[in-house]
């Protein structure tokens, strides 16, 4: 029996902070389907337990993260065509917003891919995204660079997606705008890196017995006879960590703004973190990723069931020092 997961392969590092959302939720309503936060830590809740499970109604205790939501602007709007032969979206017009571009370095600002021309040629593009950037100069994280993004919008037709874009050109997005309190999402980041680990840890392989030999933490046998190599399944040692991994459906418990951040700020501020001072965002269990790292999240793919505001009796503010 082998050992070690194949789900993800190959094992590596990510290369860029920014994790990049592939795959969006089909929502025919006109709306941003995701932003970014940064992990702040973690807490505990009690709530009322409203799922189908044989504490139904009673008080039940709950692993929470706590992420802050920074600044984040839409300045731009990207058009796509749609190769259907080899399903392939290929970049094909730009439209920037002339206040807000010249923070992310964009310099041609007045390109003829205007916005004029986009919506004078609907008819050729197959899909419009919004370009955003988030400013995380004044959050915990000590981050200070301008990180640029894609972001999905729902929308019938492409029509009415540039059409909703062009109404939020050159303003800020909260949180708030895009999704509520009891909604599921999918929150996208980068793991924490455990650096150079061996195949005990790294794959979960049995360690040898005391007499087999002289080495205890290592694998048995490379390999069969024939093929006459190592196979890309065989645990090797390596880097351990991150890399970018998805959690599907986590339940959003509380939102709040800069004003209220006494209601999840714990004593002492979080643990390699601080103080929360900007808008908060609680989710249910945790998340990839230590503090400070950026999340990336989406609207729910795969959720199927209805929100439901969350009965909170208590949220622990001791500190995690």
């Amino acid at each position: 029996m082998r050992k070690g997961s194949l789900e993800y392969w190959p094992h590596r590092r990510a290369k860029k902070q920014m994790p990049r959302m592939r795959t969006w939720p089909a929502v025919a309503e006109q709306g941003f389907l995701g932003s970014v936060a940064f992990k702040a830590g973690m807490t505990h809740i009690t709530m009322v337990d409203d799922s189908s499970s044989p504490a139904k109604g009673s008080e039940v205790a709950k692993p929470v993260t706590i992420l802050e939501i920074p600044k984040v602007y839409i300045y731009g709007i990207r058009m796509y065509h749609i190769l259907p032969d080899i399903n392939y979206k290929e970049p094909a017009a730009e439209a920037y917003s002339a206040e807000l571009a010249k923070r992310v370095g964009i310099k041609n600002v007045s390109s003829p891919d205007g916005l004029a021309a986009v919506k004078a040629k609907l008819g050729e593009y197959g899909d419009a995204v919004a370009l955003a950037f988030v400013d995380p100069s004044n959050l915990g994280s000590g981050n200070k660079k301008l990180m640029r993004f894609e972001l999905a919008v729902g929308g019938k037709d492409v029509a009415e997606k540039v059409a909703f874009i062009e109404k939020w050109m050159g303003k800020e997005l909260k949180a708030s705008d895009v999704i509520k309190v009891g909604d599921y999402i999918d929150v996208k980041a980068i793991s924490k890196g455990k650096g150079w680990a061996g195949v005990i840890k790294r794959f979960g392989v049995a360690r040898q017995v005391r007499k087999a030999t002289g080495k205890i933490r290592h694998l048995g046998v490379l390999g069969a006879w024939h093929p006459a190599k190592v196979l890309y399944t065989v645990p090797h040692s390596g880097h351990m960590g991150y890399n970018f991994r998805m959690e599907m459906n986590k339940r959003v418990l509380m939102m709040g703004t800069d004003k209220d951040v006494a209601k999840v700020n714990v004593k002492g501020g979080f643990l390699n973190y601080g103080v929360i001072k900007n808008d908060y965002m609680m989710l249910e269990g945790s998340i990839p990723g230590p503090a400070k790292r950026l999340i990336r999240f989406r609207k729910s793919v795969r959720n199927k069931k209805q929100p439901k505001q969350p009965q909170i009796a208590y949220v622990s503010l001791v500190s995690k020092g």
